[in-house]
């Protein structure tokens, strides 16, 4: 029986996804290629998550950022990979971890939405739906 519970488990952490939530992307005026991505990364598994990379067909560059200050001075790194514990949320918001979307392959209409594939470390993938914002609609 005890063997059964066990294989229920492992199926259920197996099953089990994270979920992206309200993304959306913010799109700088004028011809700046650089874009940040916001949203929530939601893991209601029993078991933690790790992102350890992102892609997306609407962009030749992404990655994960986070922005922090130090002594005063706003600085801005990359961010390998990003644990995101069981039962845990991850917020990617303005002024601190968020997305780096560099190069659209095509212009970017306000209020289209385009998709961000997150790949966790168990090779597992988790699809986000972003949608395109002017920085007047935050």
């Amino acid at each position: 029986m005890l063997l059964c519970a066990g294989l229920a488990l492992s199926a259920c952490m197996r099953d089990c996804t994270p979920q992206v939530r309200e993304g959306w992307i913010r799109v700088p005026p004028g011809a700046i290629t650089m874009m940040a991505g916001f949203g929530r990364i939601e893991n209601a598994c029993p078991t933690p998550a790790t992102i350890v990379a992102i892609r997306s067909p609407a962009f030749a560059g992404t990655s994960l950022h986070e922005t922090r200050t130090v002594d005063g001075i706003s600085r801005m790194r990359a961010v390998p990979q990003l644990r995101i514990a069981p039962d845990g949320v991850a917020v990617l918001k303005p002024g601190g971890m968020h997305l780096m979307l560099m190069q659209p392959y095509a212009p970017l209409k306000t209020g289209s939405k385009v998709a961000v594939q997150f790949e966790l470390a168990d090779g597992r993938e988790l699809l986000g739906e972003f949608e395109i914002r002017s920085l007047k609609n935050k």
